[in-house]
């Protein structure tokens, strides 16, 4: 196996190595799985999911034990759980909708409303994106109210020291005027009085995008010291979907101060039962999906957990207990909290991440390691997405640019690769000069290559080069909202999911449908198209076995690559396309014969059988 073989070798292992993990670890059929799923959603089934009510005691330590029903009582202070519907009972939207009062809600993004029970937002559709790519389907539903099959709500209140009387929670029914609408610049007022005459008023703002922000107004006339302490939770019942591939996060999230980011698995916190760390200083918690999430942002230094509870329906919960406040009789103590409820748009959330000075809130959307090349390259693809309106188009030009950035090591390369072939004769003539002595073929070999310039080495660097950016743009392409449902031309709707033709029906000529295996499209075909030409663009190699591997590579990365989203089927394809383009003129330069029609020709001419003696 001659030096320039072994480095193409080499570098087509690498990348068969990368693509079957991705394909076997991370992939797999569960991007065709999740496809057909979106495809049939309904208003009900794309309805997120939520969870029951946590106590804590007004110190700031976690309740060590947590009722399923009716009422949490720790140090005096008393959390009230609904029980008019049980846990594992389940009743239509429109139902549970109407069993309360209900302040509603609506703006560019958002509509929906708030139950005057709890003051909970437990009703949120997102008016810009619908369940499938058809403009006829329902409109994504991201938060529903207790008792509905999948119900995911968030709701603040208070714990207090008994001498408080009682405090708004869970079952707490609040005040508001009849004609009360929220919506932008307009903010709604709430306001419930207890027993011993403690005020609560809240007002709850809501922005132009996806932000709530809840003011809490605590007035004391008791005469003597009352002590509350502010809560927050956000409630999922029934486990979630989930695209169930390990380079996406989907679970509860949040950045705990100077803990750093926390993401934990439905299924871990089903293991653990409860995830909690001591009091930090700052930071958000919530439950984040692939492309929307709801995350508390509390005003002030606060306890945080994660929860699991099951009492005949998986319950994921998240919460927060702020900081204790005595109030003096005569006084008046004010809280801020914020809650995020809607689409993980890039855009938006690095706008809060900024402009509100949060914790790294971008780490909402799940960069991966190669934040510092995937943030960067979805930067691009927007950029140009702005300039032409097409993602398709965007990510073409993208990959023009990269290789135009990585051209002069690709140009180094090639010229390297190029010199081999070049002395390829001289290289013949060492091994059958020296024979079995293979320690002076490798000292000829290595004067070879510094008498005429040669890094052996540098042939693979064009296709490692490439496996980071392959990686952070198929990462961009699987994570972010902002690929979802983007057309690119013709049967391309939705560069986030696989070419939806295939050859096996003729691109749907015949009347019937493929899937799995045998989903193989246009654009897979192309990228296996270009990579085999790519690849006859250098001679056949001697060894049977390389030869055998070169022959059925294209082949198999179509199969492989079939179930990848569009949007990176292309760019492989058309970076191979560029490819051969960039081979070729520098093979010429260099006055290096170009195989492939040689090697074409060689393949598809009949192989003369020799005769019998």
């Amino acid at each position: 196996m001659d030096s320039n073989n072994s480095n193409t070798f080499l570098a087509i292992a690498l990348s068969i190595m990368v693509i079957v993990a991705w394909q076997f670890l991370y992939v797999s059929p569960k991007l065709e799985t999740e496809r057909k799923a979106a495809e049939q959603t309904t208003l009900s089934e794309t309805a997120q999911s939520t969870v029951d009510t946590t106590g804590q005691d007004a110190q700031g330590t976690a309740a060590s034990n947590i009722p399923q029903t009716g009422s949490q009582s720790v140090d005096g202070a008393t959390i009230t759980t609904p029980s008019d519907v049980p846990a594992s009972a389940t009743m239509a939207r429109d139902q549970a909708l109407a069993a309360d009062g209900r302040i509603p809600l609506e703006t560019g993004l958002l509509v929906g409303s708030i139950n005057l029970r709890g003051a909970r937002i437990d009703d949120l559709l997102l008016k810009q994106y619908r369940a499938t790519t058809d403009p006829r389907s329902p409109l994504i539903v991201l938060l529903s109210p207790r008792g509905t099959k999948d119900a995911y709500f968030a709701e603040f209140g208070f714990v207090a020291s008994a001498t408080s009387g009682e405090v708004p929670g869970p079952a707490t029914i609040w005040n508001a005027d009849g004609d009360a609408k929220l919506g932008i610049n307009a903010p709604v007022t709430l306001n419930w009085t207890n027993g011993k005459g403690v005020e609560f008023e809240r007002t709850i703002t809501l922005d132009d995008r996806y932000m709530f922000t809840i003011s809490d107004t605590v007035t004391n006339p008791t005469g003597g010291v009352i002590d509350v302490s502010p809560y927050g939770r956000i409630a999922r019942f029934g486990t979630p979907k989930t695209a169930g591939i390990f380079v996406l996060h989907e679970g509860l999230i949040g950045v705990l101060g100077e803990e750093g980011l926390q993401e934990i698995d439905y299924d871990d916190l089903e293991d653990d039962k409860e995830f909690t760390t001591g009091q930090v200083a700052d930071g958000w918690l919530g439950i984040t999906d692939k492309y929307w999430a709801a995350a508390l942002i509390p005003g002030e230094a606060f306890k945080p957990r994660f929860s699991y509870f099951d009492d005949g329906k998986a319950r994921y919960q998240t919460d927060y207990l702020g900081e204790t406040a005595a109030i003096q009789s005569g006084n008046s103590v004010s809280f801020e909290n914020r809650l995020f409820a809607g689409a993980k748009k890039t855009n938006i959330i690095d706008g809060y991440d900024e402009g509100l000075n949060l914790n790294n809130f971008d780490l909402m959307i799940d960069w991966g390691w190669f934040y510092f090349i995937t943030k960067p390259l979805f930067q691009l693809l927007s950029w140009l997405y702005g300039l032409v309106g097409n993602f398709g188009i965007a990510i073409l030009m993208a990959t023009v640019i990269v290789k135009a950035v990585f051209f002069p090591l690709a140009n180094m390369s090639y010229a390297s690769m190029a010199k081999m072939k070049k002395v390829q004769p001289e290289m013949l003539t060492i091994k059958e000069r020296f024979g079995d002595d293979k320690a002076k073929q490798q000292q000829e070999m290595m004067a070879l290559y510094k008498r005429e310039k040669i890094n052996p080495a540098a042939g693979c660097w064009p296709i490692l080069v490439q496996i980071p950016v392959f990686f952070a743009l198929y990462k961009v392409l699987f994570v972010t909202i902002e690929m979802r449902h983007a057309p690119f031309v013709g049967w391309i709707r939705d560069l986030a999911a696989p070419d939806p033709t295939s050859v096996f029906n003729l691109f749907g000529l015949l009347p019937f449908e493929v899937g799995g295996l045998f989903l193989v499209g246009v654009w897979p075909l192309a990228m296996g198209i270009t990579m085999f030409l790519q690849m006859q663009m250098n001679p056949a190699p001697p060894d049977p076995t390389q030869a055998m591997i070169f022959k059925w590579m294209p082949i198999v990365f179509t199969f492989m690559l079939a179930s990848f989203p569009a949007g990176l089927v292309i760019y492989w394809a058309w970076n191979n396309f560029l490819s051969i383009i960039q081979q070729g003129t520098i093979m010429s330069r260099h006055g290096v014969k170009i195989e492939l029609l040689d090697n074409l020709k060689d393949l598809f001419t009949p192989k003369k059988v020799p005769p019998k003696e």
